[in-house]
Order: structure tokens, then sequence, then C-alpha cells
């Protein structure tokens, strides 16, 4: 792949785009002094399908400490612990599904779709899809589609938006609005169900500091949102099967970990932390898929009433006072003064007090500052467990011995026609 830069600039229908593609440049431009989540482009036209979710709130709309407040509870990492139950129901199916398999080429990504819409619903919402199984959910190829287009509209003409593209943004967006109103509406209809979940605490808690409580449409919005968010773990996966398969050795160090630490018991919530290879191996993937591509960092508007140029290291660059930024994790997690021998897969750098020793910029993966991601606990949890389960329970080998990654996406980047094989551990 083609060197990132430190930083660089493109210029689309206009406007100037600027590009942090170093460590440095990363770790000072997410001082929260100076810069703030920037909620333009992308992030703006997925409003659209979720006007007031926290993801894509503004940062002087009200509605965001609310929902914050009434929703941050149930991601801490000892409410996150609750849920690894579910999460392993849902990996051990599909680990179970493949076991019984004939052997034939599955998509990595689209196995994985169905596993994360399945945990998520299940985690979150209390409502068992049986999309691992049966046909998938609608809401896959929904919300990858509004995520996708909205990618999309901010370098298009606002006629062509609306003249080509706006009822298919509309009728993925009323697609996604209909599964959260169902799981919602399912959940009024079946009182039976004694879960204090996300969705319980959506249609009945209050806000601790205004006592207002969310309406159904800022229900639906934030359980649209959740959906979205944790679409990018399935990716990250797809990414940790293909780095596996490519460094076997890293297969059989992974197993003597798992073997040594369980001990032919089950797999718990307070093993999670001792598996530290395997930790390792989801860190190193994530550094170099990028299957989050980035996100976008603003100049805060009240440290820069002069209307200055912004200063970068130490004066070495200027933007303009009002210069959106996106961090590309291409280039940032590849970045050789930071990372030796970049384009390599070595699970060990991420262990331990290698990983500790990184600068803040290297780890920057989950975003940062009180807009880091909502659901990272939930993530991490979601992420080592799944890959433990799957190397514990089965054998895997690529279909194509001599695929090379190929990556798409938009929103998430997932890899291209990569399929496996998978049966019964041996």
């Amino acid at each position: 792949m083609e060197p990132v830069g430190e930083i660089f600039r493109i210029t689309v229908l206009g406007k100037q785009i600027v590009f942090i593609g170093g460590v440095a440049l990363c770790e000072e431009v997410c001082d929260e002094k100076r810069f703030r989540k920037f909620v333009g482009g992308p992030v703006k036209e997925i409003r659209y399908a979720t006007p007031t979710a926290m993801f894509n709130a503004f940062d002087n709309e009200a509605h965001w400490g609310q929902h914050h407040r009434i929703m941050a509870p149930l991601v801490t990492p000892s409410a996150v612990s609750s849920l690894f139950a579910d999460v392993l129901t849902c990996v051990s199916e599909l680990t179970a599904k493949w076991r019984a398999s004939d052997g034939n080429p599955v998509s990595a990504i689209d196995e994985l779709n169905r596993l994360d819409q399945e945990s998520t619903t299940l985690c979150f919402y209390g409502r068992k899809l049986n999309n691992i199984t049966n046909a998938p959910s609608p809401m896959i190829a929904a919300m990858n589609g509004t995520t996708a287009e909205a990618m999309k509209r901010p370098s298009r003409p606002h006629i062509i938006n609306r003249l080509f593209y706006q009822s298919r943004f509309s009728r993925n967006t009323a697609i996604a609005r209909k599964y959260a109103s169902d799981c919602l509406d399912y959940r009024k209809a079946h009182p039976e169900i004694n879960r204090k979940d996300m969705l319980h605490t959506l249609m009945n808690a209050k806000d601790p500091e205004t006592g207002k409580s969310l309406d159904r449409e800022q229900i639906i919005d934030e359980m649209i949102s959740l959906p979205i968010g944790s679409s990018t773990a399935p990716c990250i996966i797809s990414h940790v099967l293909y780095h596996l398969l490519k460094n076997p050795e890293c297969i059989r160090q992974a197993r003597e970990e798992i073997d040594a630490v369980l001990d032919n018991s089950e797999l718990t919530y307070e093993s999670l932390d001792r598996l530290t290879y395997c930790g390792g191996i989801v860190r190193e993937s994530l550094r170099l898929s990028a299957a989050m591509p980035g996100y976008t960092r603003e100049p805060r508007p009240e440290t820069n009433n002069s209307n200055r140029p912004i200063l970068l290291a130490g004066g070495k660059y200027e933007i303009p006072p009002k210069q959106a930024m996106v961090i590309v994790f291409h280039g940032v997690n590849r970045d050789p003064t930071v990372f030796e021998d970049p384009e390599a897969f070595i699970p060990e750098r991420m262990v331990g007090e290698r990983y500790e020793s990184l600068p803040e910029g290297a780890k920057k993966i989950f975003g940062n500052g009180k807009r880091v991601c909502f659901g990272r606990h939930y993530a991490w949890m979601w992420l080592v467990t799944t890959i433990v389960t799957i190397l514990k329970d089965v054998d895997l080998e690529m279909a194509d011995p001599m695929y090379v990654l190929k990556q798409h996406g938009w929103f998430n980047l997932r890899p291209v026609d990569f399929k496996i094989r998978v049966k019964a551990r041996a």
C-alpha cells in the first residue's frame, strides 16, 4: 500500500479537506482543550436516519447529555459483564453451525454480520432474531446501505442526491426504523420479559439532571445508532481471521494460551483479561485493518476568537481556523516512527508493557474525549469473546489459499471476497 503522509489535503467540490496520517499529529488534534469532534459530512448526513442520536449530535445540543446520562450506566465495564453470557450464547450458536457444516466456503463478513446483529439485538433489546441460522435480518443491508450513502452524499451536488439517491436512502432508513420499532413494540407486548437492559432503560429511565425521559422517536434513534456503531466489529473479526490464516504460528500461540487459561473449563468473563495474547491479536488486527477508517476533528471555536490560523506541530503547519481534519487510521497506525516494520502482523507489540508504552496518539481507534466510542467496553468484550470462541471450537482455512486482502466500505472497511472453510476443531 502507498504510504500516507503526516498531513495532506485535497479539494472536493471546492472545499479543502485536511487529513492527519501520523501519530504525533493525531495525538495533538485529540487534545480536547483545543479540538473537538466535528459533526459534519457523513456524520451529519446520518442525522436523516437518526436525528437525535448521540453519535451525530452537535456539540451544543442538550439532548446529547440527556441521552448519555440515561444510557451510559448500561455500558460500563461492570454492566457489560452481565452481557457476556448472551454474547457467548450467540457466538457458540455460530460455531455450532460451522461445526455442523459440510465444509463449503462461507463469506466471513456475511456470517459475522449476522452474529453481530443477533448479539446486539439480544444484549441490548432482549430479542432473539434467529438470523444466525435463518435468513439475515433486513436491518443488516439497510444499515450498510444507509451508512454507505451517508458517506457518499457530501461529495455530490445536493440536486444529484435529491434526484437520484434520496429514494434509496429513504427506503433503507425506513427499514432501519422499522427494525427498531418492531423491537420496541415486541417488548411492550411482552411485559413478562424481565430484563433491566438498554431497551428497558430507554423506555423507563429519566435523565437524573433534567428529569426528562425519551419519547418514542428518540428511543428509536438510539436503537438504530447502537447497531450502526457495532457494525464495525464483524469487519474487525473478519480481518482478524485473515491475518491469522496468513500467520498460522499466531493461531498456534493463541490456542496454547486459550488451552492454558481455560484448562478444559468454560470461557468466562473473568478469563478474558487473562487471554492477553488473544487481546494483542485483536489490537494488531485493528491497527492494520483500520476497520473504522477514521474520524474528524475541528478546532474549538471558543479557543480561537481572533480567527488566526491554527498551528500544528509547534508551528510547522498552519490550517484555517475553522478547518476540519480527518484522522486517517491507515496512516496513523502505520507510522514508521512508532511501529517498526509497520506492515507486519506482530500481536506481541500490542500486549502488556509494549502496548502501554505506545504514544497515546497510537491508541485512538475507539475515539477520544467525551465523544469516545460509547460502546467500547462492550465492543472489546464482543471481539475477544468471538475470536477466542472461534479458535477454541473450529478449524479454519482460506477457501482460496492465494487470496490477497482487498477492502471495501465507507463507514467501515470489510474484506472483499474473503471466504473461509470451517470445520470442527481437530
